[in-house]
């Protein structure tokens, strides 16, 4: 929606732009114009990202008890999604964290194996921001083994798609 409203703004004042009559005038207001143009549609990506808090690192957390799928695309979204929060939240050192990294990594592949079949599923835009960052924490798992924590920019977009999950799970998207 932030990133409708700029655009319409952009637009607008560039309208504004070709009114002037003056010729000299007309240039400098569309240059000035063309470069806030260019400026919120470079700013328009980072804004819409702009109120995710990512949280230090720690070793606390409750082991989960209900791994595995419902086969309820809601709940077991709800699921993996929680379970890759508190994994992508874990510091080094942090008690069962490969029991807990391999059992995620099951949950997700069993995830990802059974939704994609279903194009009314696979459609969702909550389907393809968890199927994205399921490939990003897999991949972290496959590449440095489960022991080891996140970078931090890694955890930055992971909070960031998370919050994304999040909301389209509310909207039923």
């Amino acid at each position: 929606m932030k990133t409708y409203l700029l655009v319409v703004a952009a637009m607008a004042t560039t309208a504004k732009a070709f009114s002037v009559s003056n010729e000299q005038s007309a240039r400098r207001q569309f240059l000035q114009t063309a470069s806030a143009a260019v400026a919120t549609t470079a700013l328009a990506p980072t804004l819409a990202f702009a109120e995710v808090e990512v949280p230090a690192q720690s070793t606390d957390y409750t082991f989960p008890s209900d791994w595995g799928l419902t086969y309820n695309y809601e709940a077991d979204a709800s699921k993996v999604r929680a379970h890759m929060v508190i994994a992508t939240g874990l510091a080094k050192g942090s008690d069962r964290m490969e029991d807990f990294g391999k059992n995620l990594k099951k949950e997700m592949i069993d995830f990802v194996s059974y939704y994609r079949r279903f194009p009314q599923v696979a459609g969702k835009p909550s389907f393809s921001t968890l199927y994205t960052s399921i490939n990003v924490l897999a991949g972290h798992y496959t590449s440095y083994g489960y022991k080891y924590p996140l970078p931090e920019k890694r955890r930055k977009r992971l909070y960031q798609e998370y919050a994304e999950i999040d909301k389209s799970l509310k909207r039923n998207r």
